[in-house]
């Protein structure tokens, strides 16, 4: 299957989308310096608490523990058994490839995919784990959409815009499990000729004709996919709430677990790197919503990116060159 990740121009659409979200981030930051105190707001970052921060990295690799988890689950129900430490840098090298070209998960995706041939998984068994992951984080977003939702009705916060935000996010979370099955069901037949005519459609369906069938896309595999991907929201979630006591604020867990996937929705519909600025803007605007300082809740997030976002980009930076060369080099002999 044709599946490179190789590097290459990122164009003036992806330069774009970065510098985009990189006004959208200095305008919100000069907006609440404006708003608030500036001087506030850089006093909260120097005198963070270490042992909150310390907290929040915890949680951070908490995700990609969790993010590893997925694809261990979906590969032994195939009989690949490969140890989740040994996934975790793929998760790293998924971020990476994932934030530096926005594309939906995509370029992520196919990485870990050719990653995965190269460690000696067959190609249907790569591609349909693969697959399963995306189709469980979907399930466990909208899953976490809805509980957010319950939780911003019990607050009396459930406006009319978040309703209209949580059904444009409904298109694609209903959207893309279900395709990802009725591709499945359709393996090893013809698909219809205007989908034929998509780039890789052919070696896609291809590929999961040689799946195990009813293995990876079994209910069991299933519930645990999901479980673990909902795990990573919880932790992301988590780390947010360390990151507002480490600058001396706090929200029930309820409603920091609602400001994050609220944000994390924006991100997604915004079509900018990682969602950057707008999630940073969101999350700010729905933790001052409920009670947060505007300077402590720019603070607390910019923490959170920090761990989630920033930091890892250089280790996934690394890893997704070191794969990309692996792959140009050919599989070994």
């Amino acid at each position: 299957m044709s599946v490179t990740a190789e590097p290459r121009d990122l164009g003036w659409r992806v330069r774009a989308a970065w510098l985009t979200g990189g006004v959208l981030l200095v305008a919100l930051v000069v907006a609440v310096a404006h708003l608030g105190e500036g001087r506030r707001f850089a006093e909260l970052l120097r005198e963070a608490r270490p042992a909150w921060l310390g907290v929040a990295m915890l949680f951070q690799a908490g995700t990609y523990l969790c993010a590893a988890g997925v694809w261990q689950r979906a590969l032994r129900a195939s009989g690949v058994r490969r140890g989740v430490g040994g996934l975790v840098p793929l998760g790293l090298a998924k971020l990476f490839a994932d934030q530096a070209l926005p594309s939906a998960g995509l370029s992520g995706t196919l990485l870990v995919v050719r990653a995965l041939l190269r460690r000696g998984v067959s190609r249907g068994v790569s591609v349909a784990a693969m697959l399963a992951g995306l189709m469980s984080y979907y399930v466990a977003y909208a899953i976490a959409v809805a509980v957010s939702l319950a939780v911003l009705w019990r607050h009396g916060e459930l406006h009319r815009a978040l309703v209209v935000l949580a059904f444009l996010f409904s298109l694609p979370a209903a959207g893309v499990p279900l395709a990802i099955l009725w591709l499945r069901g359709r393996a090893g037949t013809s698909l219809p000729r205007p989908l034929l005519r998509l780039p890789g459609a052919r070696e896609l369906m291809d590929a999961l004709a040689q799946a195990p069938h009813g293995a990876i896309f079994g209910p069991r595999v299933a519930c645990e996919t999901s479980a673990l991907q909902l795990g990573v929201f919880l932790l992301d979630a988590a780390t947010l709430e360390a990151t507002l006591h480490a600058v001396g604020s706090s929200l029930t867990p309820g409603v920091a677990f609602a400001s994050f996937i609220v944000a994390s929705v924006v991100a997604s519909l915004a079509w900018v790197p990682g969602g950057l600025g707008t999630f940073e803007g969101t999350c700010v605007a729905m933790l001052h919503v409920h009670g947060v300082g505007l300077e402590a809740a720019l603070a607390a997030v910019l923490l959170l990116r920090g761990f989630s976002f920033w930091l890892p980009m250089l280790p996934g930076l690394w890893i997704a060159r070191r794969e990309m060369l692996h792959q140009a080099a050919g599989p070994p002999a």
